[in-house]
């Protein structure tokens, strides 16, 4: 019998620690699973799919009158093995409507009557459109979409741009940013069918890869800036204009596209009434659109990739008042190099980016909306490196942001900081990301900030959201840099955007991608930062000093599987550091008795995180 329970306690030991490995996973991440849709090795899986549009879009645009009109042909090819009966249309701009679920407050300069549909007819059927809706709009098709087939969809509608601008609106009454500008059907996936979450302003986006030629209509004068390749320069702007953008596509050095000047003498665009400017893009998750009068157009060109001396179209479109945006087109340069040559170290896959004076502080496909902050210049570059990082995540790999956020934000977060060393040095990126990133985070312990990262970023709102979101992840992703070093670090990292590139990953794909690529069961890390309600917070609670060593016990109040230094000071003043990854954790991860080597006679021993900012800070110091 004693044999009996003792092999029963040894089961219960053995299951009990493999099951509290295992990562959580929701039943309809099971079933995708389950349907070979996704595979544990972090790869599509045999049976993944994903559906498509095809985007013919003309958009009028007549300021100072905020009316916008559109028609568009859309193509949608089912490539799920279900048969389709209904379609969701998204309709962002709908957020401004009074009755809209947002938030947060709003003025009355944001609001509007939303989004007119027009017409809608379905493989040339006329369906009545209820304007009465939100955001998502549910519309029952004429006849189903059978799985493999595709069916036609023609729009017409139009909206008033807010006057309060933010992602998308009015700049100045001459000046508009069309994000968001055109109804679009929502994605279809593999793990939730139809992505039905209202946008009501915080969280962001979920989009198909989609193909789109667009045609922009404006007043003469004006000049579109955009998403994709413009394919009739010639016929929009005046000989010479169109000669320096040509040049700038090959430019080493600042090139004015069109002065402040030239602008206000009406020498930039062809003058016949009216322009149309033409772009197209291909397998991409968005496009967006800026316009105006006077903003001044900066260019150059920056090579992305090394191995076939591929260059990207680097713009700037901005208000001649704007000190930082003066120097925009050099951020943008060093960015594209950077991002494309060392982190995450895949070149920029696209032919433009254009950064565009706005309010946003946003990022979409080909193209930013940044604020002017004056002549804070590290401020201006760090803002645009930011957005500019999103070129990767959610727009090389199309990430969930409406449910994840982390997966795209936290990227951005990370790369902001390995750029932020490079342009500033380690100490001034160590200094801002600790008061920007994390200092707030850390010193609040309210409830919100401890919600597991893995949280749906719908469901969480204040700080609950932007610390899951930024700050968190980004800790978390460094300390895997940290744990597996950096050779295998970005082995891992190349692995998994090489595995969804274009595609559509989930939290679990980017866990199961690293796990296969580094050859190891991370579970225990993705475990610890992703699924706990753990936060950061160390305390050294014992030290014995032994001749040439010191053995230190470290208590893990907050959970958190932290890198961090053991700093020793002698009485001579001199200091010596020693420093611990994560790995020190992966078998306890509330306490570790470690060894350290000390030289002379010691004063003090600290435990020092850096970017890991301690809550209680005041017990990592032992004082002999």
């Amino acid at each position: 019998m004693r044999n009996f329970f003792y092999c029963l306690i040894l089961f219960c030991l053995v299951t009990g620690t493999t099951a509290a490995q295992q990562l959580y996973m929701p039943r309809n991440i099971v079933q995708a699973y389950d349907k070979a849709t996704r595979d544990k090795n972090g790869m599509p899986g045999k049976n993944y799919w994903q559906n498509k549009g095809r985007y013919d879009i003309q958009i009028t645009a007549n300021p100072p009158s905020r009316r916008i009109d559109g028609v568009e042909s859309i193509t949608y090819t089912n490539n799920s093995p279900d048969v389709l009966r209904n379609i969701i249309l998204r309709l962002i701009c709908n957020v401004h409507k009074p009755q809209s679920p947002r938030s947060g407050y709003m003025s009355k300069d944001f609001l509007t009557d939303g989004v007119t549909i027009d017409t809608l007819l379905i493989n040339g059927k006329t369906v009545a459109f209820d304007n009465n809706t939100g955001t998502v709009a549910n519309i029952k098709l004429p006849e189903p979409l059978l799985s493999k087939d595709s069916m036609q969809l023609q729009i017409s509608w139009h909206y008033d741009m807010s006057v309060l601008s933010g992602r998308e609106g009015m700049i100045d009454s001459t000046t508009f940013f069309l994000a968001y500008c055109y109804p679009r059907i929502s994605v279809y996936d593999d793990y939730n069918g139809w992505d039905e979450i209202e946008h009501t302003g915080r969280v962001e986006f979920y989009s198909d890869f989609n193909d789109y030629t667009v045609a922009v209509k404006v007043p003469k004068n004006y000049v579109v800036w955009g998403t994709g390749t413009l394919l009739n320069a010639a016929a929009v702007l005046q000989p010479s204009i169109a000669a320096r953008l040509k040049n700038s596509y090959t430019a080493d050095t600042l090139v004015h596209i069109a002065t402040k000047e030239e602008m206000q003498q009406q020498k930039v665009t062809k003058q016949q009434e009216w322009n149309t400017w033409k772009f197209a893009a291909t397998h991409i998750a968005d496009v967006t659109y800026g316009l105006s009068d006077h903003y001044v157009w900066d260019a150059s060109s920056v090579m992305v990739d090394s191995t076939t001396s591929r260059r990207a179209s680097v713009q700037a479109a901005y208000n001649d008042t704007a000190v930082d945006f003066h120097h925009s087109v050099d951020f943008s340069r060093n960015a594209l190099n950077w991002f494309s040559l060392q982190w995450p170290g895949v070149a920029y896959p696209f032919p433009v980016m254009t950064a565009f004076q706005g309010y946003a502080d946003m990022e979409f496909p080909m193209m930013v909306n940044d604020g002017t902050v004056g002549d804070d210049l590290s401020f201006a570059q760090l803002l645009q490196d930011h957005e500019i990082a999103h070129t990767y995540f959610p727009f090389y790999m199309g990430t969930n942001e409406s449910r994840y956020a982390f997966m795209d934000e936290g990227w951005a977060t990370t790369f902001e900081y390995l750029v932020g060393i490079a342009e500033k040095g380690k100490a001034a990126a160590d200094t801002f990301y600790q008061q920007f990133r994390v200092n707030k985070y850390i010193n609040d312990p309210s409830a919100e900030e401890d919600q597991p990262i893995i949280s749906m970023s719908n469901q969480v709102s204040g700080m609950g959201y932007s610390s899951n979101a930024y700050g968190k992840p980004s800790l978390a992703y460094l300390g895997l840099k940290d744990l597996l070093g950096d050779a295998l670090f970005r082995k891992c990292l190349h692995v998994y955007m090489n595995n969804w590139h274009g595609k559509h990953p989930i939290p679990w794909d980017f866990f199961y991608s690293f796990n296969t690529a580094a050859k190891q069961n991370l579970d225990w890390y993705w475990n610890n930062w992703f699924f706990s309600n753990y936060y950061i917070d160390l305390a050294l609670v014992n030290v014995q000093l032994k001749g040439s060593k010191a053995q230190i016990v470290v208590k893990n109040t907050g959970g958190f599987a932290i890198p961090f230094d053991v700093v020793l000071t002698y009485t001579d003043s001199t200091r010596e550091s020693v420093h611990h990854t994560p790995a020190v954790w992966k078998n306890n991860a509330r306490q570790v008795t470690l060894t350290v080597p000390v030289s002379r006679q010691v004063a003090t021993i600290k435990l020092d995180g850096n970017l890991y900012m301690d809550a209680t800070p005041l017990n990592n110091i032992w004082k002999k």
